[in-house]
């Protein structure tokens, strides 16, 4: 009897071990564009590796690129990866949704949102009209499509936000970038992110309209890093170890942003000028950090009012997990 005691505490102790034991194969989806350079580093010196191999942990890591919040939402929902990259807009999304079991890991980047056009008579929202075209990386939930429904309520009302969501068409960034600049499409304005509003501004028909600090008020945060709440508990030490590969990610990028840019052009496979990459690294509205802006609180409260969302969080602390507090 003694013996069949014995065999039942050291069976429940090794299933508890194995239960306790972190993952060792991660999934990681990342998006196009100078926003998701961090990760790009990251996966590059494989510097995730190199920090859970300090806290005594061998992982794989596996990386995929993916485009628009809505996919990187249903990718994590989907458990198809462990962590997503985004606009902050899908993320408060996916946090109501999940009633917080879903939360930001680390902040990457902030940069302004910029809404370009390539019609000369566009010089404000209000002389779009009803045959213009708008395209955005997806419907409702990109940061982009966020960013035109507050735009809309400065100028139009609160009530009005979403008038101008008919116009709307999905494309990525990069599509919507060939079907700007040619000249020959319904679409002629794009919301979008560097380095895709840069390439856009070299051509001498296409002018910027508006942008995200104008509508904010200042500097925020625009892509983030979040994972589920399972995943943050059930593995701590990695948990750490990818809020430690992001934060050296950013230190590299913020010590040689040369450097980076020349990272940035090899990882993409992009045939962008390195001077232009450069310049956008380098320009003091483009923030590599790890910690989010308290002022994104400003996207979840226009959700909340517009019914998009049903809490209300009363700070970014309520968005983020407490390693980065």
């Amino acid at each position: 009897m003694r013996k069949i005691q014995l065999f039942d505490v050291f069976f429940a102790l090794f299933v508890g071990s194995a239960l306790m034991a972190e993952k060792s194969e991660i999934k990681i989806a990342k998006q196009y564009g100078l926003a998701y350079l961090p990760l790009m580093v990251a996966e590059e010196h494989k510097l995730i590796e190199k920090h859970a191999k300090s806290l005594g942990l061998d992982v794989e890591v596996s990386w995929i690129t993916i485009s628009g919040g809505a996919t990187a939402n249903d990718a994590l929902l989907s458990g198809s990866v462990d962590l997503v990259s985004a606009g902050v807009a899908p993320l408060i999304r996916l946090w109501d949704k999940t009633k917080g079991r879903v939360k930001i890991l680390t902040s990457l980047n902030g940069m302004p949102q910029i809404l370009n056009s390539s019609d000369k008579k566009i010089k404000t929202l209000r002389d779009f009209t009803e045959n213009n075209k708008i395209a955005v990386p997806s419907l409702k939930v990109s940061i982009q499509s966020l960013l035109l429904q507050m735009a809309v309520a400065k100028e139009y009302g609160i009530e009005n936000y979403d008038k101008l969501d008919h116009l709307t068409v999905v494309l990525k960034h990069s599509d919507a970038l060939v079907a700007l600049t040619s000249g020959k499409s319904e679409i002629i304005a794009h919301f979008t992110q560097e380095p895709f509003a840069a390439l856009e501004l070299q051509h001498p028909n296409i002018h910027e309209v508006l942008n995200s600090y104008d509508i904010l008020g200042g500097e925020h945060t625009s892509v983030v890093f979040f994972t589920s709440e399972d995943f943050y508990k059930n593995n701590p030490k990695l948990a750490s170890a990818i809020i430690a590969a992001v934060d050296e990610a950013i230190k590299q990028i913020n010590a040689d942003k040369s450097a980076a840019a020349k990272l940035y052009l090899k990882v993409s496979k992009s045939n962008e000028p390195l001077e232009l990459i450069e310049k956008i690294i380098k320009n003091p509205d483009v923030v590599y950090a790890l910690k989010p802006t308290p002022n994104i609180t400003l996207f979840s409260d226009f959700l909340f009012e517009t019914g998009a969302i049903k809490t209300k969080p009363l700070s970014w602390k309520e968005l983020t997990f407490d390693k980065i507090h």
